[in-house]
């Protein structure tokens, strides 16, 4: 996908920039001025499909470490982002990220002596931490390219309180076999049906492939996390998501799974337009949605909580003790699909805190 590399000139020789360049194997153009960059991109028919074909690398100069951007609204996890890179070269039709940045540019940021040292001053705090790279970008694209995920495994396995989280949806994994990882990465897949995977994720692995990928991890000793997230609402959907749960605890022992995180299908309304335009046969933006406490468009209440009911049955059948939980749902949907509410402040972060501690070992406060 990647067909031209610029590097922000102050990186130009830095030993990541170095090493980086020799993987890639593409000419290099120095960026003086990356607002040049980005009004180029931005002039394209498809801004978009241009920031995934280019790779800028720069400097992270607003931190690595980051609060999940959850909203008051909605019960939210208190995650930990590893803001490592943005942006992906695969193309789903539903993601955020072809609204969220501005412009829609590939970057990865090279300076990883700065996210040393935020890592080191996070652990002396003895916090406990669910930390992941997989929420601006996907955890393991940059596998071909870069030792950062080596690097974040060895850093997680020489502490006790946090865990790294690595997010995908490639089947990137053969650089994790033989790490030292002591159980403190977990590796996670987003999953969802066939249907939804050919008609709205390009360029992603098949549900087969994660689920075989996921196989190994476990063989390797990793615990595993999967992430039913954006769920979609469509005619004969219900069996389709109940054959990915079958699937998948046909492959994966459940007391190897930290947690299993669900979520339907939501949207800011400007992200419509971008479907609509980089995606015209797409009917995902189409269901039957309304506004949220968040002014994100979201399925009809009522339809959310029939299927989150029927999928947490479904999940509970097969595994009774695996942690589930929801992303950006209010107390009724909790409620009334699980017979339970979390405490507002911090509930959910200590379901899967104390998750993390019975599946990955961590120290308890």
């Amino acid at each position: 996908m990647i067909k031209k590399l610029f590097i922000d000139a102050e990186v130009a020789d830095h030993p990541e920039t170095r090493r980086f360049c020799r993987r890639i194997d593409l000419p290099a153009e120095l960026v003086n001025d990356p607002l040049t960059l980005y009004r180029w991109i931005n002039a394209a028919d498809d801004p978009v499909q241009r920031g995934k074909q280019i790779l800028y690398l720069t400097r992270n100069k607003g931190g690595f470490l980051k609060p999940c951007p959850g909203t008051r609204e909605y019960m939210c996890c208190d995650y930990r982002i590893l803001h490592v890179a943005s942006f992906c070269t695969m193309d789903c039709s539903y993601c955020i990220l072809q609204s969220y940045f501005h412009p829609p540019l590939l970057q990865f940021f090279v300076n990883h002596e700065d996210l040393d040292d935020e890592l080191t001053a996070f652990f002396r705090t003895g916090t406990m931490g669910r930390l992941g790279t997989g929420e601006f970008t996907d955890s393991l694209i940059w596998e071909k390219w870069t030792d950062l995920t080596e690097y974040l495994v060895a850093r997680f396995s020489r502490q006790e309180k946090s865990v790294l989280e690595l997010k995908t949806k490639t089947v990137a994994i053969d650089r994790l076999k033989g790490l030292d990882h002591r159980r403190k990465t977990i590796l996670s897949w987003s999953l969802n049906t066939p249907v939804v995977m050919k008609s709205e994720e390009r360029r992603t692995a098949s549900l087969d492939a994660r689920l075989s990928a996921a196989a190994r991890c476990q063989k390797w000793a990793y615990p595993l996390a999967f992430h039913f997230d954006p769920m979609v609402i469509y005619p004969g959907c219900e069996a389709d998501y109940r054959r990915v749960v079958q699937q998948l605890f046909q492959r994966i022992d459940p007391y190897n799974i930290v947690w299993i995180s669900i979520g339907t299908f939501r949207f800011m309304p400007a992200l419509k337009s971008v479907i609509s335009r980089r995606f015209p046969e797409s009917t995902i933006a189409y269901g039957e949605f309304i506004t949220g406490l968040d002014n994100k468009m979201r399925y009809f209440k009522p339809l959310r909580i029939d299927l989150y009911r029927k999928m947490v049955g479904w999940i509970r059948q097969a595994a009774p003790d695996v942690t589930v939980y929801y992303c950006m749902e209010d107390e009724e949907v909790w409620q009334k699909t699980m017979d339970m509410v979390p405490e507002l402040e911090g509930g959910i972060a200590r379901m899967l805190d104390d998750s993390a501690v019975r599946v990955c070992g961590l120290k308890p406060k």
